[in-house]
């Protein structure tokens, strides 16, 4: 039986972030046709493909979704383990910050991961709406930064995929509503605009009864049967169910979770906490 190998399972990941070969075999200083070969390889070691041509890029088949933690998990175990074994404890300061809607859970376990291997480090958490974290990375405010995204950019890291849906709660009969009450993130987040697109392709009527910064707002407004509203598969939870097709609305998008660093200061700190961080998600 063949084996996967971890020099095949980087060039898969570099692919993935870089949504194209050609740009992920410039990201391991590969050529094209190189990384075209490693990934043909791992696809025939697994018997499934790993990617579908979409435009001029490439997109994960489910295949490829299910392998991208565990690559993650493999390739960070082992580069892990070589800096436990050859480097120097790793010392300083490090300003992250976290999203409130993704934090409390998730920064347990950064937190946990990380300060256990590295007790000598400084944490100086900010844990707040993610809208103006890519600002504070550009200005030299954190150093790194999780964020949510319709669209990531080059230097953006995808480490945790949400599919958005409509909500309602269980308690709650909105199918004679007229007009619709609707909850909604405020101005500030992309969401918003995701929202009033899908609510645009509905022929039901509806009205803005709440608006919030934060995801925990949205949920409570929805939880409490006031309103139907646009949140992550993630923030599911008992009383909570994806609003029924009948209503009508229209596609909604996939938050991308990414990672992205500002002016790397120090890189065994910066790559340390990558570690811990896709952990985490």
């Amino acid at each position: 039986m063949e084996c996967l190998d971890s020099e095949l399972l980087r060039t898969f990941i570099a692919v993935t972030n870089a949504g194209s070969v050609t740009e992920g075999a410039a990201q391991i200083h590969r050529s094209q046709s190189a990384t075209s070969l490693q990934i043909k390889r791992l696809e025939s070691i697994i018997g499934r493909a790993v990617f579908e041509r979409h435009g001029r890029g490439v997109v994960l088949t489910e295949a490829g979704r299910q392998l991208l933690p565990v690559a993650h998990e493999v390739t960070d175990r082992l580069d892990g383990a070589l800096r436990d074994l050859s480097q120097r404890p790793v010392s300083g300061k490090l300003r992250l910050g976290v999203p409130d809607d993704h934090g409390r859970s998730n920064l347990t376990r950064i937190i946990a991961t990380f300060m256990r291997a590295h007790p000598q480090v400084e944490l100086d958490v900010t844990c707040a709406l993610s809208a103006g974290f890519p600002e504070a990375l550009s200005k030299g405010r954190l150093d790194m930064a999780v964020y949510e995204v319709e669209h990531p950019a080059a230097k953006e890291e995808v480490i945790y995929e949400d599919p958005t849906c409509w909500v309602a709660s269980d308690h709650a009969d909105f199918s004679s509503a007229d007009p619709l009450p609707v909850a909604l993130f405020d101005h500030a987040c992309w969401w918003r605009d995701a929202a009033i697109e899908s609510l645009k392709a509905s022929s039901k009527a509806h009205r803005v009864v709440f608006s919030s910064q934060s995801v925990a707002g949205v949920v409570a407004a929805v939880e409490a049967g006031v309103a139907v509203g646009l949140m992550g598969r993630s923030s599911l939870r008992p009383g909570l169910s994806v609003a029924p097709a009948s209503f009508g609305f229209g596609r909604t998008p996939t938050s991308k979770i990414v990672l992205a660093t500002g002016t790397v200061q120090n890189p065994e700190l910066t790559d340390a906490m990558k570690l811990a961080i896709r952990a985490a998600f």
